[in-house]
């Protein structure tokens, strides 16, 4: 049994949240702050936010691989799902998020996982073509891209200077990042899971976890 399985069978979700900007005070990270914050108001909810920003991982396929490249490869590996929150550079995500997702190797830890998207850019039309070949890399690796990704346009203007959020309709759709997540899994991960539990075990009803 994987670990996403034995983790719902303890009654406990963890969501790995991982940013790909490194720039300090970045608006990727003040939008993945609401997605966390949204995240801790679950009780059930373990939360692991993955920076990019201070780990150390040298280019993929570096051998010996470093200690970080591991661990992140393990909690990722150890995540019921996965939250990825990317800017728009030059019209795709980040190289940052490239990195880690490259970093992960092969067979990749995302594969069966629910993941859900967040963008953001500068630009009017906001983060569509990052959020577009994220979700095909991700699908590629075998992950479970969820749909209706979240992208923040003109984000200079939905945050001030120190994080606070100006917009509330933008506040609520990059909240629904954590709340969609949440829902997904506790409709189709954890039940799928608990009745496996009752298969296994003793043919006790199965316990179905709430968020």
């Amino acid at each position: 049994m994987n670990q996403t399985a034995a983790t719902q069978m303890t009654g406990a979700i963890r969501i790995v949240v991982i940013t790909g900007s490194v720039r300090p005070g970045n608006y990727t990270n003040m939008a993945a702050a609401l997605v966390l914050d949204e995240l801790s108001r679950h009780s059930k909810v373990s939360v692991d936010e993955i920076d990019p920003a201070v780990l150390r991982l040298p280019p993929p396929g570096t051998y010996p691989p470093s200690s970080d490249m591991t661990q992140l490869q393990k909690r990722v590996e150890q995540a019921t799902g996965v939250i990825l929150a990317t800017p728009e550079y030059n019209g795709s995500f980040s190289s940052v998020m490239k990195h880690v997702i490259e970093t992960l190797g092969a067979p990749s830890p995302l594969m069966g996982k629910p993941v859900a998207l967040l963008g953001v850019a500068g630009g009017t039309i906001g983060a569509v073509k990052s959020l577009e070949h994220l979700r095909s890399v991700v699908a590629h690796v075998g992950g479970i891209v969820l749909p209706l990704p979240i992208s923040v346009a003109n984000v200079q203007r939905v945050f001030d200077s120190e994080g606070r959020c100006l917009d509330q309709r933008a506040e609520q759709l990059i909240r629904s990042v954590a709340t969609n997540l949440l829902k997904y899994i506790e409709q189709n991960v954890c039940p799928r899971v608990t009745l496996e539990q009752l298969l296994r075990d003793d043919g006790s009803p199965p316990k179905i976890v709430s968020v």
